[in-house]
């Protein structure tokens, strides 16, 4: 891949993107967070997204990042939910709550289990029994709540097969989703291949590829294989040598996302969703490359 090759086809000019958050834990993350905030407004985002804690503290976490986003910027605010250990009535108050205070978009997902990616789901007694379910019950209380969900390239770590899994992004779709985003990837065949079949199954809606610049291959490795992430031996090669320089890595890490997004452009791909981990320093230079500026600051 060729980063600065001229465009060989009709895709966009001027990519759309959107970046997940997490609530911080301590003062010195939140401040990150925010500068993060700050310097992201510049790329006019189709909307940034916060995680959501299944209970307890972390949930409380989710709504005051959230409350500060939709009070105190301009940026489209979206907000996650699972429907993973809790009822339907729980749920259903959670949603409730998201509209009251503003939010007009869900990414809802299914959830993991407590012990994480890769344990077995459980459905919950009296819960939304999936990801599609959870969708359908969002809609059915606010017909104008704009939901995303999410999709696989690499299918599901706990799905039977690939044609499995397109039938559940179909339910979700069906259900009412607007939007599928995509588990991060390194390998754009997978992606493109992936949204080949999605297309050859009657699946229409947009979908926005999952990008994760990545910092620590090492950390990756491990949370990639419990995702079903394939890391191509390429990709790898890359960091021989820097693995124990960490401004190294973080310049490979930039480069390596931004020729993905460059190559995903030029086969179509309009919409990049980025895994930023709460920080700007290996995504902004990547949206700064493609053309990702809102118009007051790109005069």
């Amino acid at each position: 891949m060729n980063l600065f090759r001229s465009r060989t086809t009709d895709g966009p000019s001027t990519p759309s993107v959107s970046f997940e958050f997490f609530p911080p834990k301590t003062d010195e993350a939140a401040q990150m967070l925010w500068s993060t905030v700050d310097r992201f407004e510049q790329f006019a985002p189709q909307f940034v997204s916060v995680t959501y804690g299944a209970g307890g503290t972390d949930q409380e976490r989710s709504f005051i990042v959230l409350d500060r986003l939709l009070a105190g910027t301009s940026l489209p605010t979206a907000a996650h939910l699972t429907c993973v250990g809790a009822t339907k009535d729980q749920t259903d108050a959670v949603v409730d709550r998201l509209w009251a205070m503003g939010v007009r978009h869900i990414i809802a997902l299914r959830g993991d289990m407590p012990g994480g990616a890769g344990q077995a789901y459980v459905p919950p007694v009296g819960g939304y029994s999936n990801a599609a379910a959870l969708v359908a019950g969002i809609k059915s209380a606010y017909p104008d709540m704009e939901v995303s969900v999410s999709a696989y390239p690499e299918q599901h770590p706990e799905s039977a097969s690939a044609a499995l899994d397109l039938d559940m992004l179909a339910a979700k779709v069906d259900a009412g989703a607007d939007r599928a985003i995509t588990q991060f990837f390194f390998d754009n065949d997978r992606f493109l291949r992936y949204v080949d079949s999605v297309r050859t199954r009657g699946i229409e809606v947009p979908i926005a590829a999952g990008i994760m610049p990545v910092r620590d291959l090492r950390q990756v490795s491990g949370f990639a294989g419990k995702c079903g992430t394939s890391i191509p031996d390429w990709f790898a090669a890359r960091f021989a040598g820097v693995l124990d320089d960490a401004e190294s890595r973080a310049a490979v890490g930039s480069a390596i996302a931004a020729q993905q997004v460059q190559d995903l452009m030029d086969h179509g791909v309009e919409h990049f969703h980025f895994y930023c981990m709460n920080r700007a320093d290996m995504v902004a230079p990547v949206c700064h490359l493609i053309g990702a500026r809102s118009a007051v600051a790109a005069a």
